[in-house]
């Protein structure tokens, strides 16, 4: 299968000048799903960043900002929302970093930098628009759950709401969590000594895996193919890292919680306890497993739905506005 001979990424490229063109657009030959049109972004100081926009603005409603799980891209996690979500709404959708077409760092992953991404990307869609749409409700899945919960916290003046699904407080609730991840740091640390064919090999193997474990075909194994593998690695040790325990109850805008309840990733009970903490945080739930949103839709999308409805009602309701530090 010679997609998964690819070598990883570099991990500090230089700024392609011309960036090319989405390569899935108007073009299902591979088995790629309908996308939306996407298109190169600037964000100074960061890079070009590949984005997807769905739907239009509209007044001073909300921009959907979607932030996707470890190891997938936002095409691969979100494509089954994309024309729901479009036919109502103003929706943004990136890879995060390290991950498929997302940005590309010569310092290491951090769930920070991923936060930070979201406003820089917010300023630059705001540049030169006579809409703001740095009103934002951020929706998070699993990994992206984490970023969502770090965009409130670091940049609160852009958050209108959050939609949190599939995702939790921190992610080593368990023993078998801890040396899972404790597991992953030390993978991270290897490749950063190891040799380049070293590195290929190791990304061979993880294409390999996830395309056995999640039935991928081509489209979603070319998906994969844009990783970092380096990067995947310290995104996973980086979230065993991860918690908000101490300030996720401050959160002042409206919430939605969608609990996967077959999850085996992210346990419902610690789900649940991730909308407890949040005050007057909705939740809605899925007869679904981790992976619900892009391989059981008929099931997620449903909720999901009514979980961003909610959300965007109260914004209205109590004329929320982003806010103010």
């Amino acid at each position: 299968k010679p997609e998964l001979a690819n070598p990883a990424p570099d991990p500090n490229p230089a700024p392609d000048p011309n960036p090319s063109p989405d390569p899935n657009q108007n073009d299902t030959s591979n088995g790629a799903p309908p996308l939306p049109s996407g298109r190169w972004i600037t964000l100074p100081g960061r890079g070009e960043l590949f984005i997807r926009e769905a739907g239009v603005r509209r007044g001073h409603a909300p921009t959907l900002v979607l932030l996707h799980g470890w190891t997938a891209t936002a095409d691969l996690n979100f494509f089954p929302l994309y024309p729901a979500l479009g036919a109502n709404h103003h929706v943004v959708s990136f890879d995060l970093r390290g991950h498929g077409r997302g940005l590309r760092s010569p310092d290491g992953f951090r769930l920070s930098d991923c936060a930070d991404d979201v406003a820089a990307l917010a300023a630059a869609l705001a540049a030169g628009s006579e809409a703001d749409p740095r009103r934002l409700v951020v929706v998070g899945y699993s990994m992206g759950g984490l970023v969502a919960q770090l965009v409130w916290q670091r940049h609160r003046e852009l958050v209108a709401g959050l939609v949190l699904c599939s995702t939790s407080r921190n992610f080593r609730g368990a023993a078998g969590d801890v040396a899972y991840f404790s597991g992953l740091a030390a993978l991270a640390a290897a490749l950063r000594l190891a040799p380049g064919p070293v590195r290929e090999r190791a990304f061979a193997r993880f294409l390999e895996r996830r395309r056995e474990s999640l039935g991928l075909g081509r489209w979603g194994q070319a998906e994969l193919a844009g990783h970092d593998v380096l990067r995947v690695a310290e995104a996973g040790a980086a979230i065993g890292t991860f918690s908000s325990h101490d300030w996720i109850g401050q959160v002042d805008v409206p919430c939605a919680v969608v609990v996967t309840t077959a999850d085996t990733k992210i346990p419902p009970h610690r789900q649940r306890k991730l909308a407890a903490a949040i005050p007057g945080a909705a939740v809605f739930e899925v007869e679904g497993d981790h992976h619900a949103c892009p391989r059981q839709p008929e099931r997620f999308l449903g909720p999901f739905l009514a979980a961003v409805d909610h959300v965007l009602d109260q914004v209205d309701q109590v004329g929320q506005a982003p806010h103010r530090q």
